[in-house]
């Protein structure tokens, strides 16, 4: 018998069957849902597991389930036994009694692989410390209505070598799209994440020259100086990052309609500036709205 269709990262699916995913997003966002079914989920129950904040992926993820016709169940370790001391494994066990998938959002990747490891049900990865996969496909999907297909097409990456920049080094090689990372050598990518995409042969650049990651790229994309956790981690990362911030003159080294993303929260004046963000190069509120419409297409192929 096979086991649940987890979404846990980019790396793990052939190119063809994110494209089916994305498929699926763009027709509920349309109105026109596969098959006409408005609600294929009736009568699921997801539940959302939140070891960090969220804005985005929690309502993102409410509000889909709920639209496909099914119900969401949100928990967090101060009301959990999780915060109690109770194994990840355990929790998987017992969630896949109640449920028909699981969301986790955490500090830690080996929470996500544990979990998956001893759910029946589905596992997406909401966001773990090394890659965000769910925030890419939305990120691919807003890429394409403003600019059309992304393969061929060149990224800029800007700033800290995060789990977001891993994500886009995945995307790069299943979706076929050259990127290059303009990160200070200290906060560089992973070096696996990175052999990993240069032995699928992946087109991935790592620099620390802005102009050169920016030149002639047909979107710029950024993220916060320090992540949630991460404050304590490098004491100097501010310095590091001061002189990659997305600002005008930065944009200006891109393609003249190059579009500028944002995964937000962001913070202005610091990895970009306000006149960016709020610029009509900026497609950061399309980019949050389609969270909602990748993720639904994430549920179907995961739970239908």
């Amino acid at each position: 018998m096979a086991g649940p269709k987890h979404f846990l990262d980019i790396d793990r699916f052939e190119g063809d069957t994110l494209r089916d995913i994305l498929d699926v997003g763009r027709s509920f966002k349309a109105g026109t849902p596969p098959d006409g079914e408005p609600q294929p989920l009736a009568g699921k129950a997801l539940a959302l597991i939140f070891e960090k904040p969220s804005t985005r992926t929690r309502v993102s993820f409410e509000v889909g389930i709920r639209q496909l016709g099914g119900d969401a169940v949100v928990l967090e370790p101060s009301s959990t036994q999780l915060g109690r001391g109770e194994t990840v494994a355990d929790t998987a066990r017992v969630m896949s009694r109640y449920v028909d998938a699981i969301v986790i959002r955490t500090v830690k990747e080996a929470h996500l692989l544990e979990l998956a490891e001893h759910a029946t049900v589905p596992v997406i990865n909401g966001l773990t410390d090394r890659t965000h996969p769910c925030q890419l496909m939305g990120d691919v999907m807003t890429f394409e209505e403003h600019l059309g297909a992304i393969a061929g097409r060149t990224i800029a990456w800007c700033g800290d070598g995060n789990n977001m920049a891993s994500s886009w080094i995945q995307a790069a090689v299943r979706f076929g799209f050259e990127l290059r990372l303009a990160c200070p050598e200290p906060l560089s990518p992973p070096q696996d994440v990175l052999d990993w995409a240069a032995r699928e042969g992946g087109r991935v650049l790592v620099t620390s020259d802005m102009a050169e990651a920016l030149d002639g790229a047909d979107c710029v994309v950024t993220d916060v100086w320090v992540s949630m956790q991460d404050d304590d981690k490098r004491p100097d990362r501010h310095n590091l990052l001061r002189s990659y911030q997305i600002d005008d003159a930065a944009m200006a080294m891109a393609k003249p309609e190059a579009i500028f993303m944002h995964c937000l929260p962001a913070h202005r004046g610091e990895e970009v500036a306000a006149s960016v963000i709020d610029g009509p190069q900026s497609v950061v509120w399309d980019e949050a709205e389609n969270r909602l419409h990748a993720q639904k297409g994430i549920l179907l192929w995961c739970m239908k």
